[in-house]
Order: structure tokens, then sequence, then C-alpha cells
């Protein structure tokens, strides 16, 4: 079957925005208002933010404000991969913070098991299975690789089970995989548009006011606390929480730590129980390969395989586009790949195809900090890991506005910055070489030429 065919049905829009339970969205805010908190931004950053504000002080007057609706960018185009790990992962938390790699395991650990009762709590409909990841090789350079990270697991205390390839072919068969290393524990799978429906049913609940169709232009102070101008109206706020991530954010000089990459993703018809069957997934863990321009999959609660990553496209200059959600030779080539992966769900179609722009930093894992004398805090940063990565965020926000030290606030992790992306046409030549020198280390046994060499003493990289 020629791929192409594959996507003829295929809807141009994210898969878990077009569910039928989608909420209406609440009123733009009109004339002046007044709040101690505003959380600016109504994706995952935004939404726990509110929520621990307000389970922290309930008196405390929360108001949130977003552009569009909640939900509608990261928060509800991403895998719903929801994973305890700060860090983007074992080597690159213990390649940048060694000494308190331990503890911020058991920090994102911690957060993983909060989410998990606050899906219970509040009755949050979400799809919320922790069924673990298993990432597998697909060459075998990759094989060394993941036995080298079961052996730094081990040392470092951290529950991984090395697969081999009879073992992962077990749980999921693909004639390309030649081993797997699972964490049965350390990733939930989420529908991850509900998860921010659910989060804003929550906030409501607790008394949050919500505005959407709300887009923040300018962020001033004002006497002791700040105001915030938006297009009908004005917000007076004690302190103001910034969770708006790949946009530019209103605090100007942390815009250069950012740049907008975008990711796509298909997702395919249900899949019949013959199917099914021929591929096993019992266990509906989350997939990803392990190369340097890797795939993700996982199965959706109606037996869908969602199929994403690869190509990571940076836009000249970091410009966002909704014309940047749809690219056509992407949802090509990774049709390719998923029945090259699969060849016995050939004739398998797809439903839907989307894109979406990941918030990307050169440590791949957030950054925090304040502005305004503290009276502002931001998070952003979080370079594809922010399902659940966003909630510690939202910790931090709050703690460093309260202004005491928590262990949060100690942690380097928090008190260090990433190193910022130079200007144009610079950051689109490296992100460009950096590109090339990863497919080719892809197809030349993983070795990484002096570019890459030189990136990684550097602290820089690339990581869709």
């Amino acid at each position: 079957m020629d791929p192409a065919r594959s996507l003829a049905d295929a809807r141009p829009t994210p898969f878990w925005l077009e569910d039928p339970g989608r909420p209406q969205p609440l009123g733009a805010l009109t004339g002046d208002e007044h709040c101690d908190l505003l959380v600016v931004g109504g994706g995952y950053s935004g939404l726990w933010t509110a929520l621990l504000a307000k389970e922290r002080d309930p008196s405390r007057d929360v108001v949130l404000i977003e552009g569009n609706e909640i939900g509608w960018a990261a928060s509800g185009r991403n895998g719903g991969f929801c994973a305890a790990s700060l860090t983007h992962g074992l080597f690159n938390g213990l390649t940048r913070w060694p000494d308190e790699f331990a503890q911020l395991e058991e920090l994102g650990n911690r957060n993983l098991d909060a989410i998990e009762a606050a899906v219970a709590r509040y009755s949050l409909d979400c799809e919320f299975e922790r069924t673990g990841e298993l990432d597998v090789a697909t060459e075998p350079h990759q094989l060394e690789e993941l036995h080298e990270a079961a052996g730094q697991a081990l040392e470092h205390g951290v529950a991984l089970e090395l697969l081999d390839r009879d073992q992962v072919r077990a749980e999921v068969d693909s004639p390309t995989f030649l081993g797997g290393l699972w964490d049965r524990t350390g990733v939930a799978m989420v529908h991850p548009a509900k998860l921010a429906w659910g989060l804003k049913r929550a906030c409501l609940g607790l008394g949050v006011r919500i505005h959407e169709h709300t887009r923040a232009t300018a962020l001033t102070a004002n006497g002791a606390g700040m105001a915030v101008r938006t297009p009908y109206g004005r917000i007076f706020a004690r302190q103001v929480a910034l969770g708006t991530n790949v946009f530019p954010s209103l605090v100007k000089r942390v815009r250069p730590y950012i740049v907008p990459v975008y990711d796509y993703a298909l997702m395919t018809e249900p899949l019949t129980d013959e199917q099914l069957a021929s591929i096993g997934w019992k266990n509906r863990q989350g997939l990803g390969d392990s190369a340097n321009q890797f795939h993700y999959f996982r199965l959706s609660a109606d037996n869908r395989i969602l199929w994403g990553g690869y190509d990571a496209i940076y836009p000249y200059g970091g410009r966002l586009s909704a014309e940047r959600d749809q690219r056509p030779e992407t949802n090509l080539k990774l049709a390719r790949h998923f029945f090259r992966c699969f060849p016995q769900l050939e004739g398998v179609r797809f439903t839907h195809t989307w894109g979406g722009a990941i918030d990307t930093c050169s440590r791949f894992s957030a950054f925090f900090g304040t502005a305004h004398g503290g009276k502002v805090s931001y998070a952003a940063g979080y370079t594809g890991l922010g399902v659940g990565a966003t909630r510690f965020g939202a910790d931090v926000m709050l703690d460093l506005l309260s202004g005491e030290h928590t262990e949060r606030t100690e942690l380097k992790m928090v008190r260090s910055k990433p190193m910022p992306f130079p200007p144009e046409p610079f950051t689109s030549v490296g992100i460009g070489l950096t590109k090339w020198s990863l497919d080719r280390a892809d197809r030349n046994g993983g070795r990484r030429n002096l570019w890459l060499k030189a990136m990684d003493k550097a602290g820089l990289g690339f990581d869709s």
C-alpha cells in the first residue's frame, strides 16, 4: 500500500481537541479587574499554578487568562506522555546536575504521584494510565546505549528493566525492535486535552476566575503590584505567574532562552481486535525509539495508535504561525516510518494529522526566574516533557513568589539558567547543522561528529 493513500481521509486537526466533551470557552475579560494572583496562560503550566495556589491558600483571589481557549496549544496537541522525569531523562539529568540527580528523581516521582492523586481527588476524566514507557532499540548501536543506560540507572537507584529482542517483541511486536528498556512506573499515559479541561473545571470549582480569548499584551509595574493590559481591559494584581512557555514572554529578557520547534503527529483509525493482536501491546505502555531523531507512539483509549516525532522543524526567526501546524511532507515521512515499524498493519488509515510548537531551551528542561522585584515569576523551556513537569514548575513559581526558601528553590536546576540562543542567522545555521549531524549519527552507528561533540561540551543541543 502506498503510504500516501493512508493519509487520504485524514483531518488536519489535533485528534484530542475534536473530543465531543470539549467545553465551551468562557468569556473574555472586559473592563478592569483586581486580584491577588494573576496567572497568564491556560495550558498545563498556568492551570496547575492556579490550582495549587488555591490549594495552598483558598482565600487567595486568583484570576487566569488565556489568549485562545484552555488547552488549545501544546497542552492539547502533545502525545500524552506524563513523565516523572524533571530533567528530560536519565542522561540529561546526570550530565547537568549530577550532585542533585537523586533529589531531582525523588521530586519527580513525588510530582507524578501528586498528579495521579489530583486525577482521583478532582475526578479528572483524562484516561490516566500509569503503564510506563518502553524505549526500544532499532539499530545495533542503540542496544549498547540501552545497556549503558540500564547500568547508570542501577547505579543511581532508578528502576529500569532491560529487555532483549524476544522480550521486547513479546510486549509490542515489530520486526525493527532489537531490545528495550522499560520504565514501568515513571510514565503515565493521559488524554492531554481532557487533562487540561479537567484542570479548568477543578480550578473553577475552587473559585479561580478564568477568562478565555483574553491575550495579555503588556506587563507593567503598578504601585506595589503589577498591571497587565488585555484587548478589552486591564488586570491589577499583587503578583503574576507567567505560564506562556513557547509564546513570547512578557518579560523580554526571557525570550532569547526559548526557540519554537514544530513537532508532528498522526493518529490511526481504531484498530480491530485482530490488528491489535498482531502487534500485542497488551500492557499499553508508551513507546519511543532510541534514535537521535526519534519517534514516540502510544495507544489511545479506543485503541488508535498515535505516531509522532522524528522531524523537528525550527522556523527562521522563531516565528509562530498556524500555517506550520500542518506539514504534508512530514506526514508522509511519518506514515512511511509507521508501516516500516508495523508492516502487519498494512491497510490501516490515518484519521488525523497535526503539529504544534514545543518551547525548546538549550538544556532540554525547564528553567525558572522572577522579575519586577519578585512580583512576577515564570517557568519555561520544558522541551517536550511538560505534561508532568509543569506541575512541578507551578510549585516552583509559587515558591518564588512567596519569597520563601524551599527544597525546590534551593536546587541548582532552579537557580541556574540555560545558555541563551544566539541572534539570527546563527540560531538557524546552528540548529540546521545540528539536525544534519544528528541524522548522520543515526545513519553512522551513533558516532557523533566534531560539531555534536562541541555542542555537548558547550552544554547546547537540540531535541524534539
